[in-house]
């Protein structure tokens, strides 16, 4: 027979089998978030604006004091540059070849009729005298007049302008005066065209170059119509009010047009045309 053996049990702390479920799932709950926030963390940061460089020309104002920040709202300073200085514009005359024609047709007429209302106009004043000065060249003698003549332009119009140069025009300009001796009426004198030579500058101004040349105006032929005796139809459709009959103009399609005393304004009555 065995000898029965006494065996001795030490305690079994039993808790320490026990499920520790509890914590690890708090472990992963905290894990999870960690990663959920950190993901909303780096996609708010992807998704901000990148902050804007100042642009060229603009300076930022710096506080007095590095510690304190500047704060958001403060907008940066704008130092405008100074503005450069604007050459002279200068035409080459390369350049004048492409403007268009009639422009200089245009400036080089005006600047002819200007000289020749200063050239042909004697006022007696100093500030006549300056101005045709300004537009006559260098050296050449003023007009002279007798004692209290004096020369008003009644009007002044181009005729024909040719070009003689690269930039050198020749204007005709037919002009009207009205001259008067001392102390005498004034009296319309004939019609004179005054030949004008004009250059464009580099600089796009015209000016006169030489003396002009003065002509007569060269009678233009009489035009080939005839005013002749009206139908008696036609006279009886003109009122009395509007003039005196005098006789009817046919023109080419076989019309008449009525040819009557008009009077104007001025109580002058001159032969005008009234179509019935």
């Amino acid at each position: 027979m065995e000898t029965q053996r006494d065996e001795v049990y030490e305690r079994i702390p039993w808790e320490t089998l026990e499920k520790r479920s509890g914590d690890r799932q708090w472990m992963v709950y905290l894990a999870s978030g960690a990663v959920v926030v950190g993901a909303l963390a780096f996609s708010f940061a992807r998704n901000q604006p990148p902050a804007a460089a100042p642009a060229t020309g603009q300076t930022l104002v710096e506080t007095a004091s590095t510690a304190s920040p500047v704060p958001a709202a403060t907008a940066p300073v704008a130092i405008a540059a100074a503005p450069e200085p604007v050459a002279p514009m200068v035409v080459a005359e390369a350049d004048l070849y492409a403007v268009d024609p009639e422009r200089l047709v245009d400036l080089v007429s005006a600047q002819a009729e200007w000289f020749t209302v200063e050239f042909i106009s004697v006022d007696g004043t100093e500030e006549g005298t300056r101005a045709l000065q300004s537009l006559l060249p260098r050296g050449a003698p003023l007009p002279e007049a007798p004692e209290g003549v004096q020369v008003f332009v009644d009007w002044v119009e181009t005729m024909q302008v040719s070009q003689t140069g690269p930039t050198t025009y020749r204007v005709d300009v037919i002009a009207r005066s009205l001259s008067s001796g001392d102390g005498e009426a004034f009296t319309r004198r004939p019609s004179m065209v005054v030949t004008v030579d004009v250059e464009v500058t580099d600089d796009g101004l015209p000016r006169v170059i030489g003396l002009p040349v003065i002509s007569d105006v060269m009678t233009a032929p009489q035009a080939d119509v005839a005013i002749v005796d009206l139908p008696a139809d036609l006279a009886g459709r003109v009122g009395p009010d509007t003039g005196r009959v005098v006789g009817g103009l046919q023109r080419a399609d076989g019309s008449w047009a009525v040819v009557v005393m008009g009077k104007g304004a001025d109580g002058v009555a001159r032969p005008t045309l009234v179509y019935p």
